[in-house]
């Protein structure tokens, strides 16, 4: 199977004074780095944490919806 294919918010955090990396559509699923580069993969492992976590505990996954300069998070 293969994992679905989330939008990543990647901004830097002047009041954390780091990189962070956000799914919009896994809540609470973020992530930090000291470059980008760091967040950004260290967000991959938190998106493939989040998703094992989910099926272990039996909950839904939710699909991509997210697209960015949308109003609405449904597609």
């Amino acid at each position: 199977m293969t994992a679905p294919r989330y939008h990543i918010n990647l901004s830097w955090s002047e009041a954390d004074q780091c990189w962070t990396a956000d799914v919009p559509d896994l809540p609470y699923c973020s992530a930090h780095g000291a470059t980008p580069e760091d967040a950004a993969r260290s967000i991959q492992v938190a998106i493939a944490q989040w998703l094992q976590i989910a099926m272990e505990d039996g909950d839904a996954i939710p699909p991509p919806r997210y697209k960015p300069g949308s109003s609405s998070r449904a597609a």
